[in-house]
């Protein structure tokens, strides 16, 4: 692998994504944004149709929008949102936060199946996920023991093997991070559902770090239950709505918690008990954000257009061409491979980490125009968006996480954890 500036640049001419790039807003050439796993940069169709909601609906037709088309966006936009997780239309809807949407799920999932009440998860799952996790848990009468997290033996990985030696005839569900948020790593998903069903758990999936980099088939797999955010890879903007998926064959059993007016069977009835939908949207709750709600839809419409396999093909070439550097140019100084080694074993970001990784982070922000995250203790998290990050933004970096190194300039940040990191 030609690992010079001119490798990098052949490799963004043979690139076919690479005019995907424009259709996004860069004020800033110079900034080198690896941030995508955290927050994506906003599709210049977005910009549009924001202003068009914003002049030509709400301002024209006031409350007259909820008749045009508002009211069924959340299901007409899950519906888009199903083509890139491998779910049926009516699988998915964009709901809530994507705590909100794992609550309902979780609390309906565990009531759905009495005497079973365990619930096993990893230690590499989201630290969010287990707040959720344990306050269900909690607010249904069960120990707190009934969480079981197998441990991550190498920090990275879990095995499907030490999966299936925590699940038994108590476990309800078996929740996981698909892609986990430090190291990247990504369960097979097929295979460890069909481990849970095996003994008569349930399955839910956090798609957060996956969804718009990495396919998943969740209707072949059978997977039960999903969740997921589009602020991400799939560029929804900064908290944007998340999406829940419920398979169809559990529809009918499972019954959302958080009983709500937009989940109810008439809304327009104003009747005052609670009748739930008959479908998916019984897991609707309050009104849905519609600003927010429409902004996801012309990255969506990007993402499909460009090909979700041809997006994981270039992240799978990207994140290897990272590997490589990191191998021959930052492992002399310090710096760690914290992902699996296996392109199919890992999402679309790399993990490295350092001794004095906040400060490197620091460094490259305040003062070399690299943005990546950190993540504690030690990880350096560079996010890979195939649709507009560059193999020449890559190769860029780098260098620049050498120089930080080099010349130290981490000393003066290590102390400095801001709020948001």
């Amino acid at each position: 692998m030609d690992l010079t500036v001119a490798g990098a640049a052949a490799l963004d001419r043979a690139d076919e994504l690479a005019p995907f790039r424009q259709r996004f807003a860069i004020p800033d050439a110079r900034l080198i944004y690896l941030d995508g796993n955290s927050l994506g940069r906003l599709p210049l169709d977005t910009r549009a149709r924001l202003h068009a909601l914003l002049d030509e609906e709400w301002a024209d037709q006031l409350i007259r929008g909820w008749g045009n088309g508002w009211f069924e966006a959340a299901e007409r936009i899950g519906a888009k949102l199903a083509q890139v997780v491998g779910a049926l239309p009516h699988e998915v809807l964009l709901a809530d936060s994507t705590s909100v949407n794992l609550f309902k799920l979780c609390v309906a999932a565990l009531r759905a199946q009495p005497g079973r009440h365990v619930i096993v998860t990893d230690a590499l799952n989201f630290p969010s996920d287990l707040y959720v996790l344990q306050g269900v848990l909690q607010l249904l009468g069960h120990p707190p023991d009934a969480l079981r997290i197998v441990p991550a033996a190498d920090g990275l990985s879990v095995a499907p093997a030490a999966l299936a030696a925590a699940i038994d005839e108590h476990t309800a569900l078996v929740m996981l991070s698909h892609t986990a948020f430090k190291s990247g790593f990504v369960h097979p998903l097929a295979e460890i559902t069909a481990l849970a069903h095996a003994r008569g758990a349930l399955t839910l999936w956090d798609l957060s770090h996956t969804v718009g980099a990495v396919p998943v088939e969740l209707h072949a797999a059978h997977a039960d239950l999903a969740v997921g955010c589009s602020y991400k890879y799939l560029n929804g903007g900064p908290g944007a709505p998340a999406f829940l998926y419920v398979h169809e064959d559990l529809q009918a059993r499972l019954q959302n918690p958080i009983q709500g007016w937009i989940g109810q069977l008439d809304p327009f009835a104003f009747e005052p008990d609670y009748v739930p939908q008959t479908d998916l949207r019984k897991f609707l709750t309050g009104t849905p954000p519609v600003l927010s709600l429409m902004a996801i839809e012309p990255a969506l419409d990007l993402l499909l257009e460009a090909g979700l396999a041809r997006v994981r093909a270039k992240s799978m070439r990207q994140t290897e061409y990272l590997v490589a550097l990191w191998e021959q140019q930052l492992q002399p100084l310090g710096y760690r491979l914290q992902s699996p080694r296996n392109p199919q074993q890992r999402g679309s970001h790399i993990s490295l980490g350092h001794e004095h990784a906040l400060g490197i982070d620091r460094a490259l922000i305040e003062e070399l125009n690299v943005l990546p995250d950190f993540r504690a203790p030690d990880n350096l998290r560079l996010g890979i968006a195939p649709l507009y990050n560059t193999f020449s933004e890559l190769h860029a970096a780098v260098q620049h996480m050498r120089t930080v190194v080099l010349e130290q300039r981490y000393l003066k940040y290590q102390q400095q954890r801001p709020l948001v990191t």
